[in-house]
């Protein structure tokens, strides 16, 4: 050791300490190749030359490089040894620290405390603590290592038992305590020690404050807030996302408003915490104002724009994030893709896809999930299948994306093999999965496989079923037309039927016209969502479809002394990354609206042609015959398939959406329209999804 210091000297000149101060800038400025061009061009080589392009390889991530270097070293020193177990640690590196570890011919507490946080971020901590009871010497920097690795496996009152047993302890053991005690919501214990402290600092402050705030206890948070004797950015936006995340948003304006200087990180929750509470404007006033934006900037407005349904402007923000050379996150990436998913825009969908897989998120199992429901509510099942496939190991959301998929587009035998599949090999089903399951018989008429699956929930899958999952068992029943055992079922539920229990009974009354248990599951809706729509359509429908015009009118008039409005029926489709929105009867709105009637009319002659005769019960309205057929006619997923036809290439199938459930004439007149032209037609509706190729339906009719 001493040898090896004598030798240093004389080559530690002013030269040599410049090239060493070189090599350190080059490595944080992650120029590790000028950093090794300088090393490599010194004549003369210190151990601190060594040991700092060692460093510097760690730095950047390039730990083979730096260990080669460590082999040819001519002489190592402590600081050597140390620095390998600090950067094989750095880089998540724990087999290879500890090897160094064993090899050393002596250590210090270094050596040993490296090792042992090495383990902590590891979470092997019951190998953290077995070193830490070998260590030979202890100093105020182990002992507050190992009680963050105690606290970080939420065991409280072991890290409590070693902060009492240190024999000393300064500013940074007592808030980490402090922290602990709050992660775990035991607010009077942290308090208990903050209040006994000997000295606090603004990171203790602010440790206690967050404490609170993360807690909701804000009113406590911000007196102890306002007596800070010291406050920096992080104390401010501490207290501001305490009230974010409450949801008292004019406590966080009054916050964000006060603070002198206001970071990106407490702009980014004020866009967030706007973007929640509905108040989108003015995050995108925040949005605006900030001179510097990083990726959780843009993150946290995009994510704004897509939980107020403010989808198309989420979706334009993104390439606007990308031009601003902000590589996209993981929130980002989550948002656009549920935006896609949501709008069903396969385009769009599939450059988010080719993102993900450049930003190296694709392996990443939340995004994976993302991706299967985006490329299922798209109607692309062949490419949800491929990304589910790809990914291993899957999750139980993974599993559940594939088998709710399969279900929406009544690919029922698809969806058990699925979920035979996932049982198999070990992965547990949970609630969502049998909705998934059961939804997938109701959807294509498996009534004995639905019942048997639901009987086994509770016995083999110890699942309680839910209301959710009786609502399936009821539309299961319904729509085979067994109402009158739907009834039943819901009369001897053992929890509370809700609106989702009656609302499938009322959808199935409307399926087989039974106006008797209409009107009572109608009643049953209007108690429970009065201001709901629904059920009065729902009935409505059932009273036009039986020719009882005058309930027809009384129904409208209860929704409009009640200010209940029906939302509109609209379809869209995407051409060319554009998407374009139709809404029922002949508006001139769109751009394109003579060549749709156009092809409308051509449409009309050839369906007559081949048979088709239009089904007046549909229409809604005491109208004549001829309106009748004119109001047909110009429903909204006509419009958007006749845009389809004109716009959409041959040989790519035809992606329409609509937000209503589709009627019988058009379901009818979609068949057809497949067959006469030889296309595809995806038709994704409020309930599930129809695929209509050469005159029939993936639905088999049964929907």
């Amino acid at each position: 050791m001493l040898f090896s210091v004598i030798r240093c000297r004389p080559f530690c000149t002013g030269a040599v300490l410049y090239a060493n101060t070189q090599i350190s800038r080059y490595a944080r400025l992650g120029h590790v190749e000028n950093a090794r061009r300088v090393f490599d061009e010194m004549s003369d080589k210190s151990i601190i030359s060594w040991n700092s392009i060692i460093a510097a390889y760690f730095q950047n991530k390039l730990p083979q490089e730096a260990r080669s270097l460590f082999d040819r070293m001519p002489d190592r020193n402590m600081a050597s040894w140390n620095g390998m177990i600090s950067g094989y640690v750095k880089n998540g590196m724990t087999r290879e620290a500890r090897r160094i570890f064993d090899a050393m011919p002596e250590r210090n507490v270094v050596s040993w405390t490296s090792m042992v946080r090495g383990y902590v971020q590891e979470g092997v901590i019951v190998e953290a603590e077995s070193l830490f009871r070998q260590m030979p010497e202890k100093n105020v920097v182990s002992w507050t290592v190992m009680l963050g690795g105690l606290i970080q496996d939420h065991r409280i009152d072991d890290a409590r038992r070693l902060f009492d047993g240190m024999p000393v302890k300064d500013v940074v053991t007592w808030t980490n305590m402090i922290s602990g005690y709050c992660q775990g919501g035991h607010l009077a214990e942290a308090r208990e020690l903050f209040d006994v402290m000997p000295r606090r600092n603004v990171i203790t402050w602010t440790t206690m404050i967050s404490g609170y705030a993360q807690n909701l206890q804000v009113d406590i948070a911000r007196k102890l807030f306002e007596v800070m004797p010291e406050k920096n950015e992080i104390s401010w936006t501490a207290m501001l996302t305490g009230y974010t995340q409450s949801g008292r948003i004019k406590e966080a304006v009054e916050i964000f408003e006060r603070m002198p200087e206001k970071s990106i990180i407490s702009c980014n929750a004020m866009i967030l915490g706007l973007g929640q509470s509905g108040n989108v404007t003015e995050a995108r006033c925040v949005f605006d104002r900030m001179r510097e934006k990083d990726d959780g900037t843009w993150s946290a407005m995009i994510k704004g724009y897509e939980r107020n349904g403010l989808q198309l402007e989420a979706l334009n923000m993104f390439p606007l994030m990308q031009r601003a050379g902000i590589k996209p996150n993981f929130p980002s990436l989550i948002s656009v893709l549920s935006v896609c998913a949501s709008l069903a825009i396969l385009a769009h969908g599939r450059q988010i896809h080719a993102t993900v897989v450049k930003s190296q998120f694709d392996l990443d199992v939340f995004v994976a999930s993302a991706l299967i429901t985006m490329y299922v509510k798209c109607g692309d099942l062949v490419k949800a299948r491929q990304v589910f496939d790809r990914c291993s190991p899957k999750d139980i959301v993974m599993w559940n994306s594939m088998i709710t998929g399969y279900a929406q587009h009544g690919l029922g035998e698809e969806a058990l093999q699925v979920f035979h599949e996932m049982c198999s090999l070990g992965m547990a089903a949970d609630d969502v999965t049998f909705v998934g399951v059961l939804s997938a018989c109701s959807y294509t008429g498996k009534v004995k496989e639905g019942l048997e699956l639901f009987e086994s929930m509770r016995l083999n899958y110890s699942v309680e079923p839910t209301a959710e999952h009786y609502a399936c068992i009821v539309d299961l029943l319904g729509r085979a037309g067994h109402i009158n055992e739907a009834m039943n079922l819901i009369e001897k539920m053992t929890i509370e039927a809700d609106a989702v229990v009656w609302g499938a009974l009322l959808g199935a009354c409307r399926t087989h016209k039974n106006l008797e248990l209409a009107e009572v599951a109608a009643k049953k809706l209007l108690l429970l969502e009065p201001k709901n729509a629904g059920p009065y359509i729902l009935l409505s429908n059932i009273y036009a479809s039986k020719g009882r015009w005058e309930d027809v009118v009384d129904l409208r008039k209860v929704m409009k002394a009640r200010n209940i409005s029906k939302s509109p029926g609209c379809s869209w489709i995407e051409v060319e990354n554009k998407v374009h929105m139709f809404t029922g009867g002949d508006s001139v709105e769109h751009a394109e609206h003579g060549a749709i009637v156009g092809m409308l009319e051509k449409l009309s002659g050839l369906l007559r042609a081949a048979g088709y005769s239009p089904d007046g019960s549909f229409v809604l309205h005491d109208v004549d015959e001829e309106q009748k057929v004119h109001n047909l006619g110009y429903h909204s997923e006509k419009l958007a398939v006749a845009f389809g036809l004109l716009r959409v290439p041959e040989g790519m199938p035809i992606r329409v959406m609509k937000n209503l459930r589709v009627c019988g004439d058009c379901h009818s007149v979609m068949k057809l329209i497949a067959k006469i032209t030889g296309r595809e037609i995806i038709l994704r509706d409020a309930n599930r999804f129809h695929h209509f190729k050469g005159g029939l339906c993936s639905c088999r009719d049964y929907w």
